[in-house]
């Protein structure tokens, strides 16, 4: 392996812990998680609940690691901005993942970016999964931020996250149960 390819890699992923997620930036959350602590949680939920449904959580960690990834070139959008023009976000974002990548021995390289498409179509359990944990975490953020005094008006976009798992809906419904408590 190339020292420097590592070094060039890990260096782009480390973008994603001084890049603030924008759907809390536009919400007016003073101090926002960033790109990064989202990533660490997701894949910890996606950890766990693969574990506990008997599926690949090897795969699913790998997949939560990998699917904002791309958001080290192309910065964090929100669900609308991305719909506002779909088709050049997905070859954006291919772009980037490739890009990303490229630093990366082959072998790996075409790991990753089958594990990041593999999440981006949900053609799998283990990336259905991961991408209820990413909405799970999302709702999780929602409710701290809302505990620290945040605007329930304007966080309240987070709390309709489509999540399809029965496991990750009980939690989401168990983390608003929680919220709604004084």
């Amino acid at each position: 392996m190339d020292p420097n390819g590592l070094i060039d890699f890990i260096a782009a992923a480390g973008r994603l812990k001084r890049l603030p997620r924008t759907g809390w930036v536009e919400s007016g959350v003073p101090d926002p998680e960033s790109v990064a602590d989202h990533s660490f949680r997701v894949a910890l939920i996606a950890l766990v609940l693969a574990d506990e449904n008997g599926l690949d959580s090897l795969r699913a960690v790998r997949m939560a690691l990998l699917h904002d990834l791309a958001e080290a070139e192309t910065g964090d959008l929100t669900p609308s901005q991305k719909e506002a023009d779909p088709e050049g976000f997905g070859r954006a974002e291919d772009a980037a993942m490739d890009k990303l990548l490229e630093k990366l021995p082959e072998a790996i390289r075409g790991t990753y970016r089958a594990a990041w498409r593999e999440y981006s179509e949900a053609s799998t359990d283990e990336a259905r999964l991961v991408r209820d944990a990413d909405k799970l975490e999302m709702v999780m953020q929602a409710s701290e931020y809302q505990g620290e005094g945040g605007d329930r008006r304007k966080l309240m976009r987070f709390w309709h996250a489509s999540i399809n798992g029965e496991e990750a809906r009980a939690v989401r419904d168990a983390v608003k149960a929680r919220s709604r408590k004084p």
